[in-house]
């Protein structure tokens, strides 16, 4: 156990080393809600809501406009709080992670944000007032997080907020979007962020399918399972204590039903789980909000659809990290203009009963594409939870450093993060492979005989980030290519074209959470990113670049380039699922992706908190920095260098990724519909025909390489998970 250089752990020196360097600390105030709304409507007087068309209306086939009475469904209008309110939630946040601090830990129920920290009832009532005199609905109104939940005919959207909706195609796709940028009465302005959404472009699961390997393939794949998760992460000492998340309840968010708990209970039941934690439970539930009016919630059973993948993986994966516990799945229909997911963790927070005390969400979608009153309302979202003490855990992406092009044929947009996970109110998960095969060294860390539940891993194994691009550079080194890039480089070769792809572990700076990118998909114009949190000041290696940068921690991802996958039982035949047959999991369903890594680090937040007997812990980052820092100072940064393996310094927390990188091939960004050249965004051609991403266009430097300490490609690192159960504030494991 590290010695304690602070008292309770380091949290009570985050805020003194805050204080030390300078960085903002407000001090304790109340700021009771106030009308901002003082103005007399004015529908002549407007002002436009910019940054919230999507990126790619530019772009598109505009096939002219919908029905005027085609219904737009639940649209989200994110309320703003006022400046005292803003500087009012910052300290309080920051109070309530700080155990010198009269409140640290007195979470907060709903009234008591609603007083505090929601909007006027006087703005709320002008602003539905004003909707419904343009013919609205008002379905829900959530004071919590200032967000009035409405619906209404195209022809009102038009009158309201003077813009159209049109039916555009989009990469052979037809959807509905707003073609240009919404407007309201200036008198309103000051109250109102924007509408979340006008479209039916919905975010991505970060699930990528295994590769497949036949007889000729030079690697032999190594499955992993439960039991090697448990080994490779040190799960087992906690187990063996006694804690395997027993009384913790778990979310995992979704737009889609379950296919079967059958597939659940085979998961379980095949790898020793039920036998050894029989306390695990499944649920599954339609969360509606507490004071839906008559005419019914907005959370609609979405049945089973062909995310119900993603909601087999989420269950399944979280269970295995925290078999004793209870697993919630929590979905919502999609709307037409809104993601179900969101609906979900709307009511569930706003409810009057305690939420879960913890939350996985493994979708995903860049922050230049969210616009920016979405990316606002996530970021809303999210601090509601912490207010309520629940830990929000979320998918970093599997795009490397270009969330835009995700699983496409190359990163045409540049560099840019996911709008899910740049909140400083969730944490951060990103992806790893493990670098025994290039190392030649599956004999060390496997053994050539299965345990009695499959599990063959040995110990903790060596990590690099995720990659499956021809620009990863331990790729490229293992194919005989001296460089990815360049006519002779690996990406322009015979061999090489089978991996251009954008996949691999995500990771970068948030670059436009607010304001309009000038190019569809592409940062710029006026963008800026998400404020860097003062919690990640404490990490050796950030960059000072001002902003927020994730993933914060991560875990394996690999969809098997190495050999390396999760097996998942998954047997839905009508969306890609395989039968899961008794005794043969090399059959079962296999795959990486963050998807996998949220809903397991949520297990491992649901093993601290029997830990530390609670239900609520709020921001996990509030800790695991400090854990971090003190790791750093106990012990030099090459101890827990992963590349050591099973020999890694046994006080480690936290494992340092060090080598290896995430980038990926890239393009020029073209028009879609001309083909025509718009421009080049960080990709270093060197006159070949496939690039590889880079921080400029001249020169080579590739996006992103793993290094000691915090880097864009694993943030901190991989949890030794005994050790950061053990060393968490207030632990009972010794």
């Amino acid at each position: 156990m590290l010695r304690k250089a602070c008292p309770v752990v380091a949290l009570g020196c985050l805020v003194a080393l805050l204080l030390v360097s300078g960085l903002p600390v407000y001090a304790q105030s109340s700021a009771a809600s106030r009308a901002l709304i003082t103005q007399k409507i004015d529908e002549s007087a407007l002002v436009r809501l910019a940054g919230n068309t999507r990126p790619e209306v530019q772009y598109s086939r505009d096939l002219g406009l919908v029905s005027d009475s085609l219904q737009l469904s639940h649209m989200y209008l994110q309320m703003k709080m006022s400046p005292d309110q803003e500087a009012d939630v910052a300290a309080f946040v920051t109070r309530l992670h700080d155990p010198a601090a009269a409140e640290y830990h007195k979470w907060l129920s709903v009234p008591e944000i609603e007083n505090r920290f929601g909007p006027a009832p006087e703005d709320l009532r002008a602003v539905s007032t004003w909707l419904e005199s343009h013919g609205f609905t008002i379905n829900v109104v959530y004071r919590a997080n200032g967000v009035i939940d409405f619906s209404g005919p195209a022809s009102a959207i038009r009158e309201a907020f003077h813009t159209e909706i049109h039916n555009i195609e989009v990469k052979g796709a037809v959807h509905i979007a707003n073609i240009r940028d919404p407007q309201i009465p200036a008198a309103l302005f000051p109250a109102v962020v924007g509408v979340t959404s006008m479209n039916d472009f919905r975010p991505h699961t970060n699930i990528k399918p295994r590769m497949q390997f036949d007889s000729g393939s030079p690697i032999w794949p190594f499955l992993l399972v439960p039991g090697d998760l448990a080994t490779i992460y040190d799960f087992n000492p906690v187990y063996q204590a006694g804690i395997s998340g027993r009384g913790q309840t778990i979310m995992v968010v979704e737009d889609s039903d379950i296919y079967s708990a059958d597939d659940w209970n085979n998961f379980r039941a095949a790898f020793g789980l039920n036998t050894r934690f029989p306390s695990g439970s499944l649920q599954q539930t339609h969360p509606q909000p507490s004071n839906s009016p008559a005419n019914g919630g907005p959370c609609a059973d979405p049945l089973v659809n062909p995310d119900d993948g993603e909601a087999a993986v989420d269950m399944e994966w979280a269970s295995a990290a925290a078999p004793g516990a209870t697993i919630v799945v929590a979905s919502c229909a999609d709307t037409n203009t809104n993601f179900g997911g969101f609906i979900a963790i709307q009511n569930v927070l706003t409810n009057f009963p305690p939420p879960p005390g913890v939350i996985s969400i493994s979708y995903g979608q860049s922050e230049s594409e969210d616009g920016a009153s979405f990316n606002i309302y996530i970021d809303s979202l999210y601090r509601l939870g912490v207010l309520r003490g629940v830990s929000i855990y979320v998918s970093a992406g599997d795009a490397d450093g270009d969330t835009t092009d995700q699983f496409g044929p190359a990163a045409v947009a540049g560099l840019n993060v996911s709008g899910f996970t740049v909140s400083q109110y969730d944490v951060s998960v990103g992806g790893t492979d493990f670098t025994d095969t290039f190392n030649n060294q599956n004999a060390t860390y496997w053994s050539p005989i299965n345990g009695p539940f499959f599990n063959s891993a040995l110990s903790y194994i060596p990590e690099m980030p995720w990659d499956d691009s021809c620009a990863n550079v331990p790729l490229t080194k293992f194919a005989g290519f001296a460089t990815p890039y360049g006519a002779d480089g690996f990406c322009n070769s015979k061999f090489g074209e089978n991996f251009l792809i954008v996949a691999g572990g995500s990771g970068g700076a948030s670059s436009c959470f607010t304001g309009t990118p000038a190019i569809f998909g592409v940062v710029g114009g006026t963008c800026n990113g998400y404020p860097k949190p003062p919690f990640q000041y404490l990490a050796a290696g950030i960059p000072f670049d001002g902003v927020r940068d994730i993933p914060d921690i991560t875990m394996f991802a690999a969809n098997g380039l190495w050999g390396h996958y999760y097996v998942f039982c998954y047997s839905d035949p009508n969306f890609g699922g395989s039968p899961c047959v008794a005794g043969h999991p090399e059959l079962w369903a296999g795959a990486g992706g963050t998807s996998f890594g949220a809903p397991i680090m949520a297990g491992v937040q649901a093993l601290i908190n029997q830990a530390v007997d609670t239900q609520f812990q709020g921001d996990p980052n509030f800790v695991y920095y400090p854990l971090d820092l003190l790791q750093n100072v106990e012990l030099p940064l090459s101890a827990c260098n992963s590349n050591l393996g099973a020999n890694v310094n046994p006080r480690c927390i936290f494992h340092d990724v060090t080598f290896g990188d995430n980038d990926v091939n890239c393009l020029p960004l073209t028009n879609p519909i001309t083909g025509a050249v718009i421009g080049t965004f960080n990709c270093f051609l060197d006159g070949a025909t496939n690039g590889v991403l880079s921080l400029s266009n001249n020169t080579y430097e590739p996006t992103y390489t793993a290094k000691l300490g915090y880097d864009l490609t694993s943030g901190i690192g991989s949890a030794d998970v005994f050790h950061l159960v053990k060393n968490w504030p207030g632990s009972k494991l010794h």
